[in-house]
């Protein structure tokens, strides 16, 4: 069993395969909600995820109800910068869902709405609107890792 990380409709190649190289080194499965921003053979993205997209379990959905149909006996958390609550005051479990939104938007609204009680943000002071996804990705699976102890990770 391991953390899920989903991506709702990301738009940056970079940010996908450096999340997809974070996803191989801690066997995370991806999970990629359409529509892309991108092909995925885009150079870019290979680049950036190098010789391991091998080790990525990758996922593709054409929205966000047929992920959650897919991921139904999961716990689902919400990244965005509208949450009240910061991610480090939940207690994860192995096999929780860790959702975040596209780059220049973030997660949709009715996402937020409907799930406002696992919404989660990172502090920051507000001279950015946001952190880069792929670090925002990093930091919360890292957490969850963390508090689980690394489920067997050396």
């Amino acid at each position: 069993m391991s953390f899920h990380i989903v991506l709702v409709e990301p738009e940056i190649p970079a940010n996908t395969g450096n999340i997809a190289r974070t996803c191989a080194a801690t066997g995370t499965p991806l999970h990629l909600v359409r529509p892309l921003g991108f092909r995925t053979d885009d150079k870019t993205l290979k680049r950036a995820g190098l010789d391991y997209w091998h080790s990525v379990d990758v996922n593709y959905y054409d929205s966000f109800g047929e992920l959650r149909a897919a991921l139904a006996d999961r716990r689902f958390f919400f990244a965005t910068t509208k949450a009240q609550r910061l991610y480090t005051e939940f207690r994860y479990e192995d096999g929780d869902v860790f959702v975040f939104g596209k780059e220049t938007k973030g997660l949709p609204p009715e996402l937020i709405e409907a799930n406002r009680e696992t919404c989660i943000r990172m502090p920051m002071t507000d001279a950015v609107r946001s952190l880069n996804l792929s670090n925002s990705a990093a930091i919360v699976l890292f957490e969850g890792l963390r508090q689980n102890g690394f489920l067997g990770l050396t």
